[in-house]
């Protein structure tokens, strides 16, 4: 029992220690938005909000329906374009596996994968318009690529001895695809899932500041255009804990899906 309510208090501890920093910075953050400036440089606490303001308006915002509003348009985006980004898969286990789909297909993706996905966004809005499916070819790009090369890698890395034993066994194509190939390069390709949707959500945001009627992209460019930058700050946050959320969650579906996969355990 002592021992573990020991061990218990160490868990505790070694929580608390890990928000440590983030709460002396929130600290120093409130006393210097909140107490120093308003006394030294009163014009600057309009640029620079204490959290306190940050909450007041974060309350307000999630009160009023608004805040939940934009963050579901930008997680129904992200989530769209995910769909379509999922071709990818296919597409690397292909360039993977057969090596004139790699001769065919690689100059092309070498060629378009170094274009950010924000240099797409003058040309998107002259094909689609602005609105979601512009917002959704520019995520699309963020998830893409990232996927397919991470994919191909791990086709690419598979243990040549499970495919000559899957051979001998009698085993077909398509079974070595579907029943070797498939799971062995899993591990990588959920890493292609979290590098994409990161990369994805951080375009869509970028997107969304120039094209979009709603979002969180949206809400922080409409309110830098009022000068509220509480709110701009709140969407920021909102952005990076949704995101964190999000890495989490493949994070646990790779666990549950890969239990053997070392790769998925971290």
């Amino acid at each position: 029992m002592a021992g573990t309510t020991a061990t218990s208090g160490r868990s505790r501890f070694g929580w608390l220690s890990r928000w440590a920093t983030m709460g002396v910075l929130l600290i120093a953050w409130e006393i210097i938005a909140g107490y120093w400036l308003p006394r030294g440089r009163p014009e600057l606490t309009t640029l620079l909000p204490p959290p306190s303001a940050i909450i007041k308006a974060a309350i307000e915002l999630i009160g009023s329906g608004e805040l939940l509003t934009h963050l579901w348009h930008s997680l129904r985006r992200e989530l769209i374009a995910f769909a379509f980004a999922l071709m990818a898969v296919p597409l690397g286990i292909a360039m993977g596996w057969w090596k004139w789909a790699h001769d065919q297909f690689d100059p092309i993706i070498e060629i378009l994968r170094p274009i950010p996905p924000i240099a797409w966004i003058p040309l998107s809005i002259l094909w689609l318009g602005i609105g979601n499916a512009q917002n959704q070819f520019i995520i699309f790009l963020g998830i893409f690529f990232p996927l397919l090369i991470n994919t191909i890698q791990g086709v690419k890395n598979v243990e040549p001895n499970l495919v000559r034993a899957a051979r001998c066994l009698g085993a077909s194509e398509w079974q070595i695809l579907t029943r070797v190939v498939l799971p062995a390069a899993l591990p990588q390709i959920f890493t292609g899932i979290r590098i994409g949707f990161g990369v994805g959500w951080m375009a869509l945001v970028a997107a969304e500041l120039v094209g979009a009627s709603s979002g969180l992209g949206f809400l922080i460019n409409d309110a830098r255009s009022l000068l509220k930058t509480d709110v701009v700050i709140l969407g920021m946050l909102t952005i990076g804990v949704v995101g964190l959320l999000l890495d989490l969650l493949i994070r646990k579906i790779a666990k549950r899906v890969l239990p053997w996969s070392l790769a998925a355990q971290k």
